[in-house]
């Protein structure tokens, strides 16, 4: 019974250090937000790149015109410039490799004159065609851009020349 009543006692007073520990932690957590809302946070408020940030995500993006007044023009965004048009090799190394390098998923390998001949006779319009619009066929499946639809048409049609020309 001494052990029963002992192991009781330490529970206890583990549970109350315990406790007096987790009061002590959130008591300092209060305390770091309060110092840190008084200090840090004005000097955020305060700082020029926030406040211009701030401005320019409330500004307003348009505005009504009344009966009778002058409709004023937006001014016009800057256009960012188009990034440089890859060439065929570039994009073949940016998006074709992977399938067409190893035959993954029905693809045929870039210069296997093979697995190319039967493709290549359907005509080069049937084969941009399935490079630009996506193909699903016995041997596996071709998605769209070969799922880089971020690629313009000019871009994969390079490609698609490119390994056609690794063929011939």
């Amino acid at each position: 019974m001494a052990s029963n009543k002992t192991d009781k006692q330490f529970f206890n007073l583990f549970m109350l250090i315990t406790g007096a520990l987790i009061g002590v932690t959130f008591g300092l957590f209060l305390l770091s937000n309060f110092i840190a809302g008084k200090t840090q946070e004005v000097y955020i408020l305060e700082d020029s790149l926030n406040q211009d940030q701030v401005l320019a995500n409330i500004r307003p993006i348009g505005r009504v015109a009344l009966h009778g007044e002058a409709i004023v023009a937006a001014p016009v965004a800057e256009v960012e410039p188009v990034a440089e048009v890859l060439s065929g090799p570039q994009v073949y190394n940016q998006a074709c490799l992977a399938c067409h390098g190893a035959g993954v998923g029905g693809a045929p390998i870039t210069g296997d004159a093979g697995a190319w001949n039967s493709r290549l006779a359907k005509g080069n319009g049937v084969l941009n065609d399935h490079a630009l619009n996506g193909f699903t066929g016995d041997a596996g499946f071709m998605p769209p851009k070969g799922g880089r639809i971020d690629l313009s048409d000019q871009e994969i049609l390079a490609a698609v020349d490119y390994m056609v020309g690794q063929v011939r």
